[in-house]
């Protein structure tokens, strides 16, 4: 779909909402509060698509590491000629070690230097800076006199481009970790890593890992710093994790399980990743889930970043596109069991059975877990039966707790319509909605929940964005335009707070080289990373959230879609400001009158937060700053204020309330 075509589409829509200009003001009534916005409205969901954890916001850069992908020397070449066949040897421990199974056994003869060795491709390459600490660990077990090992980094040339040497010396029976740093002497975005093996006898080796230092807090083995920074300066309400569809798994055999991702690293049971060859034509073969990035992980990065955390687990249900296999409701006592015993790795004292197992992890005191998601897109009455099943358990338990329910996939329809009615009936506390839909569906619903049910069941919009090139697999953009109309829609939200108390984006990260869905919220390489359009909007409602809405009218009713505007007020009390958001959704500049009332005095000046560019454009590792906003300050006279909103822009006003 071209541009043409793309602008034309959003300009019909445009043309039959917008009515002919009037002149009637809009109205801001800063003194009647019509809603409170949560602390939690706007926040991030990480799924591991994407390669958005390995090869990703894991920092690792070693690909199949203790060799337990489905072909165990996937990513790895021999280097040099072994003297004799089976030199590199996996060895496949069984039910020595269910969790890891896998070791290589190289066998040496009296080799030379850079004689023998092992090279490691990384994710799509690795990315090395110049003068970065790089920290290397492994697992060993050698019979002989030791073993010298040469560490090499390396460009796509081959060039060394960073080295150390390493004395492995280890008797007995138990394995052994050996460890050492060196330093890079160059930037390369496709490095790999050597090692070369010298001297005579066995070596067992395992958990081969390699992490740069310059980590988020410099945490050995820990995130990419980058990449959380974008998350952190987003200043996000909540993190849902793990996902998405990996919660559910191709079956439940692969479901996601959060116990086997906490605890030693080495015993923590490699999955095969949902997204591996879920598209044919983007199939993933090396993609796994290693789970360096697990459960413990996900709440540190919440606290990290000062959000809730809100963990899914399996329902008992596996994915419904796929094998739609289900637990039978009288084996589904694990599953909730998994549920109750996450709380209390959460929150427990250190002397509870799962509290200590925090503890022991490095975090004694409690996370403070407050909600929970059961099922992930689940439908159906198979569903409803089982929600109620964890509701029962989870809430006699712990009352307070917060269940966030599946809507399913889609946002209207049938099993929409099914589960919106059965889910009230039960009063789940939310209603986790999704909709992935063209900037025409966004600018067509900014208007959804104007008149939804004021209950206690509250509305999570749990993953949305905007498609522009929907018939284009492959194609769908993070353009302007999708984002615009994102903005556009998430005014209703923010207007509707009452309710509507979460929202977020999906998918999050993609690494430009191993993506298999689009659009993103955030893209990456090996080296560096950058937010899209969608990005910017989604920052600019979270850093300009606001404590509670206020009527902002046109006529008495709300500006959604009249003269091509969606607008929002809300007043901030922690700051004492009243925050205006619009969106211009029109090729033209449109010029509006705003009465603010309910202030007792207008300041002198307000500042001005403008977001804009041509509906086609993106930003790239090439142009990272095309669409980014804008903020200045401008002057007011009086409690009417005449604004005029360019073309195609989401603009925020902040305006102290003297």
């Amino acid at each position: 779909m071209n541009f043409i075509k793309i602008a034309g589409s959003i300009l019909l829509l445009i043309t039959l909402q917008t009515r002919a200009q009037n002149n009637s003001p809009l109205v801001v009534k800063a003194d009647q509060i019509k809603a409170t916005i949560q602390p939690t409205m706007w926040g991030i969901f990480f799924e591991d698509i994407n390669f958005g954890a390995d090869g990703g916001i894991y920092a690792e850069l070693i690909k199949n590491r203790s060799f337990e992908f489905a072909r165990p020397k996937m990513g790895w070449k021999v280097l040099g000629k072994p003297a004799t066949e089976g030199d590199f040897l996996v060895i496949n421990r069984g039910n020595e070690n269910t969790n890891n199974p896998r070791f290589l056994r190289v066998a040496l003869h009296n080799n030379a230097p850079r004689s023998i060795g092992l090279s490691n491709e990384g994710f799509r390459g690795m990315g090395i800076k110049k003068d970065n600490r790089y920290d290397f660990s492994m697992l060993v077990h050698c019979k002989g006199d030791g073993v010298k090992l040469l560490l090499e980094l390396v460009n796509s040339k081959d060039e060394v481009i960073g080295k150390q040497n390493l004395l492995v010396n280890t008797t007995g029976d138990e394995w052994k970790k050996v460890s050492t740093s060196f330093l890079s002497t160059a930037t390369v975005a496709n490095g790999k890593f050597n090692i070369w093996f010298e001297g005579d006898g066995e070596i067992d080796v395992d958990m081969i890992s390699l992490f740069p230092a310059d980590t988020w807090k410099n945490r050995p083995g820990g995130m990419r710093a980058d990449m959380v920074q974008l998350l952190a300066d987003m200043k996000p309400g909540f993190i849902r994790f793990p996902g998405g569809c990996i919660v559910e798994g191709f079956d439940l055999t692969r479901r996601y399980q959060w116990k086997k991702t906490i605890g030693p690293i080495e015993e923590r049971q490699l999955i095969i990743n949902r997204w591996n060859t879920e598209f044919a034509n983007r199939q993933a073969p090396d993609y796994f889930q290693t789970f360096g990035l697990g459960f413990f992980e996900y709440f540190q990065l919440a606290e990290d970043v000062g959000a809730e955390p809100l963990p899914i687990l399996n329902c008992g249900m596996a994915c419904q596109f796929n094998s739609g296999e289900v637990a039978p409701l009288n084996q589904l006592d694990p599953y909730i069991q998994d549920a109750l015993d996450l709380i209390e790795f959460a929150n427990g004292p250190v002397t509870s059975q799962w509290g200590k197992v925090r503890a022991d992890m490095g975090h004694a005191q409690p996370f403070n877990l407050k909600m929970m998601g059961v099922g992930n897109e689940n439908w159906g009455p198979q569903y409803v039966e089982r929600l109620q099943l964890f509701m029962k358990a989870i809430k006699s338990k712990y009352p307070e707790f917060k269940i966030v329910s599946s809507s399913g996939t889609d946002p209207d329809g049938g099993r929409f319509n099914y589960l919106n009615t059965e889910l009230r009936k039960m009063k789940t506390d939310f209603v986790d909605e999704h909709y992935y839909r063209s900037p025409e569906w966004f600018l067509s619903n900014a208007a959804r929940y104007d008149n939804y049910e004021r209950s206690s069941t509250k509305i999570f919009a749990g993953e949305y964005a905007a498609h522009v090139d929907w018939d284009t697999p492959g194609i769908r953009r993070n353009n302007w335009l999708s984002a615009l109309s994102e903005a556009a829609f998430m005014t209703g939200l923010e207007r509707n707070a009452d309710v509507v108390e979460m929202a977020s984006y999906a998918p999050l990260f993609a690494h430009v080289d191993g993506w298999q869905w689009a659009p993103d919220l955030i893209w990456a390489n090996n080296l560096t990373s950058y937010g899209s359009p969608n990005y910017q909007v989604q920052k600019m409602f979270s850093l300009n959230k606001g404590t509670h809405v206020v009527p902002l009218l046109q006529n008495n009713s709300p500006v959604s879609g009249k003269d091509s505007l969606y607008a929002t007020a809300c007043i901030d009390k922690k700051n004492g400001e009243l925050v205006l958001k619009f969106v211009n959704v029109s090729g033209n500049s449109v010029i509006k009158d705003i009465l603010l009332e309910g202030i007792k005095k207008v300041p002198a000046t307000a500042t001005q937060v403008v977001l804009s560019a041509p509906l086609n454009t993106v930003n790239s590792f090439e142009h990272t700053a095309a669409v980014v906003p804008v903020e200045k300050s401008i002057m007011l006279k009086s409690r009417k204020v005449t604004l005029q909103l360019i073309p195609y822009s989401f603009t925020i006003y902040r305006i102290k309330m003297l």
